[in-house]
């Protein structure tokens, strides 16, 4: 029999754990009968799902009826997002190449050059000289 076993020093804080249970997703099914002599009196049948839409819709998990999936907060959310590899978390593509990982603050290689290019900018506008009419 394999035990949990949880590590003295691993603090989880809740907002961990819910970003870890919207991130993974978690299901519930339930099939309750309530029978008398064979005969099904009660029948009550139960799914409940808890996860971030990006994750849902990952699993194909069925949306509540009247989402609207064509509103643009949904087409951006859905579209355009990337796994940021040192943390893990999602980010938008844009942010994460151009920009940095707003949890971890990885730097892509593509944001590196832009930064050593406006350095080097910078340097070559202090260091021409200064023309005087």
């Amino acid at each position: 029999m394999i035990e949990a076993t949880r590590d003295k020093n691993d603090r989880s804080s809740l907002a961990d754990v819910i970003d870890k249970l919207l991130d993974k997703g978690l299901v519930i099914n339930a099939d309750i009968t309530v029978s008398v002599a064979g005969v099904e009196l009660l029948g009550v049948k139960v799914r409940a799902a808890l996860a971030s839409f990006a994750t849902a819709a990952k699993y194909g998990l069925e949306f509540p009826s009247g989402t609207n999936l064509e509103t643009a907060a949904w087409k951006d959310a859905q579209g355009g997002v990337e796994t940021c590899p040192q943390c893990g978390k999602e980010v938008g593509k844009e942010e994460l190449l151009s920009e940095c990982c707003p949890w971890c603050g990885w730097v892509s290689a593509k944001a590196q050059m832009k930064l050593k290019e406006k350095e080097l900018e910078n340097k070559q506008r202090l260091s021409a000289p200064i023309l005087q009419k």
